[in-house]
């Protein structure tokens, strides 16, 4: 029940999020994940003196935020600037605050793009959260919504 209660609080207020922050452009390659637009080093939240909270998993995900809008722009704003929608994306914390079966689920997204989608799973496949004080995995449900930042 607390997994379950855990996923429902992060995806609630996960899209308010996902609508969010200003994301640096893309200088990088066109594969895989980005790398050069998260945040220095001495802002990323220091998740080994962090809770395993929904507002924790928020500000990794938030942290990350960026990479993830590098994504789109790499591969969907070239092909058509006007083209934005929504990613849903399932991942489970591990044990250790890693990420494991990182995936973008197709029937709750619009944005169809298969080397996005790979994109999207190499960031959030290479995040690291906060340790579950259960020590056991969470499954958590996360939306984003994306469009080409002017």
């Amino acid at each position: 029940m607390k997994r379950a209660l855990l996923s429902v609080l992060v995806l609630a207020s996960a899209a308010a999020l996902a609508q969010g922050g200003p994301a640096k452009k893309s200088s990088g390659g066109k594969s895989g994940a980005p790398a050069t637009s998260a945040p220095a080093k001495s802002d990323a939240p220091d998740v080994a003196r962090m809770p395993f909270t929904p507002d924790s998993i928020r500000q990794v995900v938030a942290y990350n935020q960026g990479r993830i809008q590098e994504c789109y722009e790499d591969h969907m704003a070239e092909k058509d600037k006007k083209v934005e929608g929504r990613l849903a994306t399932t991942f489970t914390i591990d044990s250790n605050g890693l990420v494991k079966s990182a995936k973008v689920v197709k029937k709750g997204s619009t944005l169809k793009d298969p080397n996005l989608h790979d994109c999207v799973v190499a960031v959030l496949s290479s995040m690291t959260f906060p340790k579950p004080p259960d020590g056991v995995d969470h499954p958590i449900e996360y939306p984003f919504n994306l469009k080409a930042i002017e």
